[in-house]
């Protein structure tokens, strides 16, 4: 009997001492210290890309959604919540959209984040030179199509404007119920123009 509970405890023993090794490791879990502020992922294929205008992969736009922020967000249902801008509106007739970006947002350079950052990254998503394979998403916002098929129109009349350092106006050609949702894709996210033309 003696023998039977040594062999018992022993088993159990030596799998409490393998549970704690790989949890030591970080093969599971963490210590739950409150201290660290790391989360650890991974993805099965190299990463494409992290330019926002010409990422087309799930993976990209996973990464993008878990380190980057559009003006709006969603709730654990999918609801759009505030993101970036901490408040919107719309006008009545739907087709002019303002959103308040919230204070003292910094890109991880530490330079100010602003309305212009949005400016800049939807007119270069919609540019032809940019050949973004997203660039149809913007369809629906003024003169996004005429920009992308490369007609007439000049990038600079895309309906989006930054009526101040906190504030972005976007002009629609018409209603569009699921704009609000739109706003927390990858695509309509701020980009950081001095750091894209240093990176090329």
């Amino acid at each position: 009997m003696v023998k039977r509970n040594t062999i018992i405890f022993g088993t159990i023993g030596a799998i409490v001492v393998i549970a704690a090794g790989t949890r030591v490791a970080g093969v599971w879990g963490t210590s739950g210290s409150s201290s660290d502020a790391t989360i650890k992922t991974y993805i099965s294929t190299d990463l494409t890309t992290q330019d926002l205008s010409k990422m087309t992969d799930t993976y990209a736009f996973e990464i993008a959604g878990n380190t980057q922020e559009g003006l709006l967000s969603k709730s654990a249902s999918g609801k759009p919540v505030a993101g970036l801008a901490k408040s919107w509106t719309t006008s009545k007739d739907g087709l002019t959209w303002t959103f308040h970006l919230r204070k003292n947002l910094k890109w991880s350079n530490g330079t100010k984040l602003t309305a212009k950052d949005f400016v800049y990254a939807w007119r270069r998503t919609v540019n032809p030179k940019t050949a973004s394979q997203y660039a149809y998403i913007y369809s629906g916002i003024k003169n996004a199509d005429a920009i992308s098929a490369g007609t007439d129109k000049d990038v600079n009349s895309l309906g989006i404007v930054a009526k101040n350092a906190s504030t972005v106006v976007v002009t629609l050609d018409s209603p569009q119920p699921q704009f609000a949702s739109l706003m927390s894709f990858p695509s309509f996210y701020p980009q950081n123009e001095a750091f894209n033309t240093k990176a090329g």
